[in-house]
């Protein structure tokens, strides 16, 4: 039986020993302040949340992600669960009220309500000309802003574990998240990756909000932003990668799951992030899928993974 729906995703929570060059890293990703105490460091896009990267300063550790619920009911219904925080007050920036709860990895997941909201960021772009609509920039001639270019929300985060089956089972009964595609190796049954979306009913949502891929070590794979358009996502790799301070970890090219045009890089840590254009968008009536990984891990256009990225777990 699921406990809750969840409305949408939030942040991820993790921990850097130097929050000046996080911060810069951030800067540089496409994310802007929103606040930052002496200990830790919220920073935010363009759209109405609070913030989107949550980072304390101590070591290198992953914390956990973070979910917005639909009412304070649902965070009742969580405080019941077992092992389950109970209501909390956040004493932090963007306030609101949350449960902390463990999933199967051990990692904390914050589902939260009532977070303070902000005037969103006007983010200036072109529109494009295109085979079908040829005329949309009629008249005008595309000049792109400078990077960096503001990144619009979050988009997904990608948890490596040992216990596949296990976790997306936690996340679907807990959250209410539903299968957009699962992936195997072999035997059908042997399943190393589910990418879930959530279940907002007839709304259509990204394809993804969650992908458990197996792993021997439990971590971090990568948490991902969406770029306001694939110009962004070109223009702003040229830019981080001109900077000559961050590991490129994978891109830029298309996505088969979830059709995203994508490009990862690291934090000073090795954290990976993603920016990303261009999701499919299904709603519940959509179903769900059993893919090869053989079919399913592969770029539309672009190289395929690299093994590093596959095997990336950050603890």
């Amino acid at each position: 039986m699921v406990a809750i729906k969840a409305a949408e995703f939030a942040f991820p929570r993790m921990e850097a020993p130097d929050l000046d060059a996080m911060e810069e890293f951030l800067v540089n990703f496409g994310l802007v302040r929103a606040e930052r105490t002496a200990d830790a460091l919220y920073m935010r896009g363009a759209d109405s949340h609070h913030h989107l990267h949550v980072t304390h300063k101590a070591g290198t550790r992953f914390i956990g992600f973070a979910y917005h619920a639909e009412s304070e009911d649902d965070l009742k219904r969580l405080a019941k669960l077992p092992g389950a925080s109970g209501i909390e007050s956040v004493d932090e920036p963007g306030g609101g009220k949350r449960v902390r709860l463990k999933e199967p990895n051990g990692y904390q997941i914050e589902v939260i309500h009532g977070m303070k909201a902000v005037a969103p960021l006007h983010v200036p772009r072109q529109l494009t000309n295109s085979g079908s609509e040829p005329l949309r920039r009629a008249g005008r001639v595309m000049r792109l802003p400078k990077s960096p270019t503001t990144l619009q929300r979050i988009g997904h985060g990608v948890l490596a574990t040992p216990k596949v089956k296990e976790t997306v089972a936690w996340f679907r009964e807990t959250l209410g998240m539903i299968r957009s595609d699962d992936v195997y190796v072999g035997d059908k049954d042997n399943v190393i990756g589910a990418f879930s979306r959530l279940d907002r009913g007839k709304e259509y949502v990204d394809h993804h909000v969650l992908f458990c891929v197996h792993n021997d070590k439990a971590g971090l794979n990568h948490v991902s932003y969406e770029a306001q358009d694939i110009d962004a996502v070109f223009q702003d790799h040229e830019y981080i990668k001109g900077l000559g301070k961050y590991e490129h970890m994978w891109g830029i090219g298309r996505h088969l799951l979830g059709s995203q045009v994508y490009d990862y890089w690291c934090d000073p840590w090795g954290r990976c992030h993603e920016r990303w254009a261009d999701t499919d968008r299904l709603n519940a009536t959509d179903g769900g899928h059993l893919v090869s990984a053989e079919e399913g891990f592969q770029s539309q256009w672009g190289d395929r993974p690299p093994e590093r990225f596959i095997g990336h777990s950050s603890p």
